[in-house]
């Protein structure tokens, strides 16, 4: 089908799969599908029996899909935490990105489609603009589920969005240093940021995979502890929403 109304959709093909919101929208997940080819993914996020879902699919050519309409509860986050909202799925749109991921039987991981992640902004500038959505809150599946999943991963272009005003920026200066003293401090931390700490090490793991890609540890460290600390007094401070 057509994509209605939205000239940012191409097509529609919409899923069974949705519930109803219990929360306004709040939040926007970023996914990929780790599926190939892209018509595996969107057959199974319309499968009854997969209960499986998202907003919508752009592919690596750049076309945007609907798959379930916005102002309907898709199934996408699954078990998830996010800034003190245990239902992440009732309070976001989740956007799905055709992409191999790291499954090595797909070919491993790569970069994003130049084509993708053109279709992909605009399609978030509406949504931020439209439900008033803080950067802080566009954010990866990893994030809301970092004992269980990794993406979008590594190579994800956070650094574009943020160019664009779609999401935070990786703080540049870290001159405010670690003030943390103990381990227990930095989870405390980290928690109020927004990240579940039930796995600690997986859930540094997916802050690393977010604010610093290229040496993922999962293990605390003074750089990661700055990093942290900024984002904190940057948001404390009204200098990020």
């Amino acid at each position: 089908m057509p994509g209605g109304d939205d000239e940012l959709v191409h097509r529609e093909v919409l899923s069974p799969n949705f519930g109803e919101r219990t929360l306004p929208i709040s939040m926007v997940v970023i996914h990929y599908t780790e599926m190939k080819p892209v018509e595996t993914a969107i057959a199974r996020m319309c499968d009854p029996a997969a209960s499986v879902s998202a907003h919508y699919c752009i592919t690596e050519e750049g076309e945007v899909i609907r798959l379930v309409p916005e102002a309907r509860r898709a199934w996408h986050a699954g078990a998830s935490y996010w800034r003190g909202i245990p239902d992440v799925n009732s309070a976001s749109i989740g956007i799905e990105l055709d992409h191999p991921g790291h499954a090595r039987e797909n070919g491993g991981y790569r970069g994003f489609a130049d084509a993708q992640i053109d279709a992909l902004m605009p399609l978030l500038a509406r949504i931020v603009k439209q439900y008033d959505i803080p950067r802080a809150n566009v954010v990866g599946h990893s994030d809301v589920a970092p004992a269980r999943k990794v993406d979008p991963g590594e190579l994800f272009p956070w650094d574009r969005l943020a160019r664009a005003k779609l999401c935070l920026p990786r703080p540049q200066s870290l001159a405010a240093g670690n003030p943390f003293h103990n381990k227990g401090s930095f989870f405390l931390a980290l928690e109020r940021f927004g990240y579940d700490i039930t796995d600690p090490a997986k859930a540094v793991a997916a802050f690393e995979r977010r604010w610093r890609p290229e040496n993922i540890t999962g293990v605390p460290d003074g750089e990661v502890a700055a990093i942290l600390w900024q984002l904190l007094i940057d948001r404390d401070q009204g200098r990020t929403r």
